[in-house]
């Protein structure tokens, strides 16, 4: 077995050993294998860490007495931070701090995302590297294992310095996810025990707020009762003896018997304005004919990967992104899947051609999309000012045995090439026609869309990717504004209020990415529309896992329902903890960290005195089993 040279050397540290053959595979030969790592021929070296190799410090190991839960130790505050080996993966650490302490060169080559660029540099810091070393450390970003791609990220290198508020902003997530988890777990689960109750009740920033959205639609389906609305519909014959509807808009006057939605509850009042209508002149008061156009779906990130692999195939976010790890570790079929980007660095221009090759190859259903594709056109995805630790999930130029993959492998493989194919469509094109009518003063619209160009959708009719088909014209022959035709008839449409569906796989992503829907705040709504949502593209699927394995969460065929104790959980706390508002302030303020806008001290001084103020408030629940 190879020795570690005592000589100095470079350095390559990788997140994970897939990564680390990438990288070995493009340097020198010949290779010596090693315990944890491989030597190179002109002697580097490349490890690898296994995801984290150091985690928190568990509460004890601050104090002996911290075994004991009880609620007069809360809230637990660290002054000096903790961070202790793994027991699972002590080995690997102890290698990689050897070679750490003998290199002359270090180059960080996490996964390009905030957690992969923290997980290397909290090694980094273990070791008290000199600060004069430590400034000299390089970062790889690496999104794509395929050889040219990794060379080439290789002679692009970048100071690991520039990367330091990222890995701030990691820390800070770390060290708040701690705080919070423990001492609202502890405080809820001695409460619960207290009534009786014998299992420990998890507390999460971002899984009590998620919890939190299901059990808030469940009540609201069980308690939701139904009630019957109204619509008017007036027929109307033009000049040229066409017919076609217009729906009633009820004027201001009708708001009293209407409900939040704009919806009649009254049907004496639908039935008055039948009546009414019936044999009356119809006056166009104007007719709008627009021509727009719907620019190609963008290449996915993972959670829009996520959404729609959920809607075609019933795929869990879990699902999505092994699927992913797999088609991008071992068969480097596509590019760095736990992307939050939906945009492509302009230099991709130039693979354009090499990899519609390698989809025509590992694709034969997709031979005609590619024969029709107009490889000139540019679409806005290409936009380095958009595009920063990674890019959107595309296909890699690898050339490959698709027969090897699974049935979810090559769906998902299908799906995002499908999707980078759609950069190369034109525009889909339609005309929006609305005619509205005045008929005894009262308002009546007709709207109606008409495609023009079928342009990129051509590629996703047997998917459910794009809306419905769209309507078919209203008329052969327009009418023009200041005619008058004939309302002939009028027809009354009885319906009935219906309630939210359950959350879904794909919903309860959407709702988790879309999150300012569901947050009270103006000023955190504003925040959270150009931020990602609750939770990170690497953390979203694992966090919902949690909440299943906690059994806070269980799933109902399709759909995803709250238990028991799930909703006496979220039942038992304050709504601040139950919401998304106070975790995704904190979200937008860890991105801020990232981007040198916010401190991480003032973060955690904010966060600090948040917790105490929970803990007080959280002293008076009561948990009824």
């Amino acid at each position: 077995m190879s020795q570690i040279s005592t000589n100095g050397y470079k350095l390559f540290i990788a997140e994970k050993p897939s990564l680390a053959r990438a990288v070995a595979d493009v340097l020198p030969k010949p290779h010596q294998k090693g315990d944890g790592f491989i030597r190179v021929g002109n002697g580097d070296i490349v490890s690898w860490c296994i995801g984290h190799l150091l985690e928190q410090a568990p509460p004890d190991s601050y104090n002996e007495r911290y075994k004991k839960w009880q609620i007069s130790d809360l809230p637990i505050i660290p002054q000096s931070w903790v961070l202790l080996p793994k027991n699972s993966t002590q080995k690997q650490f102890n290698v990689l701090v050897g070679l750490i302490g003998k290199a002359t060169e270090i180059v960080h080559v996490g996964d390009p995302d905030r957690e992969g660029q923290l997980l290397i540099d909290e090694v980094l810091n273990y070791c008290k590297i000199p600060n004069d070393k430590l400034r000299l450390v390089k970062r790889c970003l690496i999104s794509d294992l395929n050889a040219s791609a990794v060379e080439k990220s290789l002679n692009n290198l970048r100071d690991n310095y520039d990367f330091v508020p990222l890995s701030t902003s990691a820390l800070a997530r770390a060290r708040a996810d701690w705080l919070y988890g423990i001492n609202m777990s502890r405080l809820c689960t001695i409460k619960g025990q207290n009534r009786g109750y014998k299992g420990v009740l998890s507390i999460g920033r971002v899984q009590t707020p998620i919890l939190g959205l299901v059990v808030r639609r469940d009540l609201d389906i069980e308690n939701f009762v139904s009630k019957p609305f109204y619509e008017v519909f007036a027929i109307i014959q033009t000049k040229h003896q066409e017919t076609f509807k217009a729906k009633w808009q009820p004027s201001e006057a009708c708001a009293p018997y209407q409900d939040e939605e704009g919806r009649l509850l009254i049907k004496a009042l639908a039935e008055n304005v039948c009546e009414r209508i019936k044999n009356q002149p119809a006056f166009i008061e104007n007719v709008s004919n627009k021509k727009k156009e719907l620019a190609p779906p963008m290449p996915f990130n993972l959670s829009a990967l996520q959404i729609e692999m959920a809607k075609k195939l019933g795929l869990s976010a879990q699902d999505v992104l092994d699927t992913c790890q797999s088609l991008y570790e071992k068969h480097k079929l596509i590019t760095y899947p736990r992307s939050d980007s939906r945009f492509l660095p302009e230099e991709h221009l130039q693979q354009i051609d090499g990899i519609i090759a390698a989809i025509s190859n590992n694709c034969t259903n997709l031979q005609d999309a590619i024969l029709n594709a107009d490889l000139k056109i540019r679409t806005k995805v290409w936009n380095d000012k958009k595009v920063e630790a990674h890019h959107a999930i595309i296909p890699t130029l690898r050339k490959a045995d698709t027969t090897r993959l699974n049935h979810n492998e090559f769906a998902v493989y299908t799906m995002v090439a499908t999707q980078y194919l759609a950069q190369f469509y034109p525009n889909y094109r339609y005309a929006e026609l609305q005619i509205d009518v005045d008929i005894v003063g009262g308002k009546f619209i007709a709207k109606a869309n008409q495609m023009l160009a079928e342009g990129w959708k051509v590629l996703f009719k047997n998917t459910q990717n794009v809306n419905a088909e769209e309507s078919e014209p209203l008329l052969t022959k327009l009418v023009k504004k200041g005619e008058q035709a004939l309302c002939i008839d009028a027809e009354l449409i009885s319906k009935e209020t219906s309630p939210p569906k359950p959350f879904s796989d794909a919903t309860l992503l959407s709702a988790m990415t879309g999150i300012a829907r569901f947050v009270n705040d103006p000023e955190i709504k504003k925040i959270l529309r150009e931020t990602d949502g609750l939770g990170t593209e690497a953390t979203r699927a694992g966090i919902i896992e949690l909440l299943f394995k906690r059994e806070f969460l269980t799933r109902q065929g399709k759909t995803i329902r709250s238990t028991e104790i799930g909703r006496q959980l979220i039942n038992m706390l304050p709504t601040v903890m139950t919401v998304p508002d106070m975790t995704a302030h904190w979200e937008s303020q860890l991105d801020a960290i990232s981007q040198k806008s916010f401190s991480y001290h003032q973060f955690m001084g904010e966060l600090t005195q948040s917790i105490y103020q929970l803990i007080e408030k959280l002293t008076n629940i009561r948990f009824n089993r």
